[in-house]
């Protein structure tokens, strides 16, 4: 491999073996080998649920731990602390500001939002409103995706899973809830769906990754357990992009705009959160029509997390839920695939640089 790969996993509550491995793993660029890494200053217990690799800076690596997030300046060798000072640390997104590396957004357990100016040295916790759609699951809701329109960093959107989404205008000194567009959606039949709480709406507010395109301020694209829906009017109204008509798996875990080609958006599509398929989809047309990306590999759970290179658009990097990744550095025509070492059931992150 050209690129250094990173994989996150954590505990997972509905995992076979209760004993599965989890934690912060790294492939070197020019190895074949993935390192568990357990020293370096990080947790003696590290579950590891977001990682980011700062484009500007690529041995600067951010991740999120069930004690907060840390931060590598040596792409990983040795690791820091960033304190949020909060009994409620669980780190589920990392967001970095695109101009001012010294900005930093970490989204974690209660749907709690915190914000540093000063590269981690302190953080302020933000004041989120509770989500009107947020349903009572058998797990805290999350923070679980956070981004930015880049044509204007100030614009920011919070997901909560499961709980829609939130806006903020003013890099989060207020905030607006902008779910009720995807409530109103799930009157439709076929987009509700209800698995442990008690209302049928849990499927449209079951977020997992939202993105905004250079190429289009305001238009949003969001992905959930019903699919992929977009709004062009920055959260107020959405509607439903048909991912269906172009993929049989059409749980959505994840969507990004890639970060080289504007018009270009994969998502990380799936049968459900847990399952024995999972595949890579691309468009090039900012979502019109779908195909898909990571030819001939078999892949065998759910597909969570993309990763994209800062470096060059022809490597991206997908993980699935029990510990296999996939790498394509020729723009997808080729596929390596690099599964964890040991029993890995719960891969919630990846990158390279």
């Amino acid at each position: 491999m050209q690129s250094t790969l990173y994989a996150g996993a954590a505990k997972w509550t509905a995992a076979k073996n209760k004993d599965h491995q989890f934690g912060l793993f790294r492939l070197k660029a020019g190895s074949n080998d993935w390192d568990h890494l357990t020293e370096g200053g990080l947790p003696g217990t590290c579950e590891v649920r977001a990682i980011v690799v700062d484009p500007r800076a690529t041995e600067r690596v951010y991740i999120g731990t069930q004690v907060g997030p840390y931060l590598s300046e040596d792409g990983g060798d040795s690791w820091k602390a960033l304190p949020l000072g909060s009994d409620n640390v669980v780190t589920w997104s990392i967001l970095l500001h695109p101009t001012d590396n010294k900005i930093v957004y970490a989204g974690t357990q209660d749907q709690g939002v915190f914000r540093t100016t000063n590269g981690g040295d302190s953080w302020e916790q933000l004041d989120v409103p509770e989500p009107a759609g947020l349903c009572r699951m058998g797990f805290p809701s999350r923070t679980v995706r956070m981004c930015l329109d880049p044509s204007n960093p100030d614009e920011v959107y919070v997901g909560v899973e499961v709980g829609g989404l939130v806006r903020s205008l003013d890099a989060g000194d207020t905030w607006a809830d902008i779910g009720s567009g995807l409530l109103d959606l799930a009157s439709q039949d076929h987009l509700r769906s209800q698995i442990s709480s008690n209302t049928d709406t849990e499927g449209m507010m079951d977020t997992h990754a939202t993105t905004v395109s250079v190429a289009h301020p305001g238009v949003v694209i969001h992905a959930t357990r019903m699919g992929l829906f977009r709004s062009d009017d920055k959260g107020e109204t959405w509607s439903e992009m048909g991912i269906g008509k172009h993929s049989p798996l059409t749980y959505a875990r994840d969507v990004q705009v890639s970060v080289h080609e504007p018009e270009t958006v994969y998502a990380a599509l799936s049968v459900a959160a847990v399952s024995d398929a999972g595949s890579l989809y691309k468009s090039t047309d900012f979502g019109q029509n779908w195909s898909r990306f990571d030819h001939d590999v078999s892949v065998d759970s759910t597909m969570m997390h993309i990763g994209q290179s800062a470096a060059t658009s022809e490597c991206v990097v997908a993980g699935a839920r029990r510990g296999q990744v996939f790498c394509t550095e020729d723009g997808g025509k080729n596929w390596t695939q690099m599964d964890l070492p040991g029993d890995v059931q719960g891969i919630y992150a990846v990158a390279c640089t």
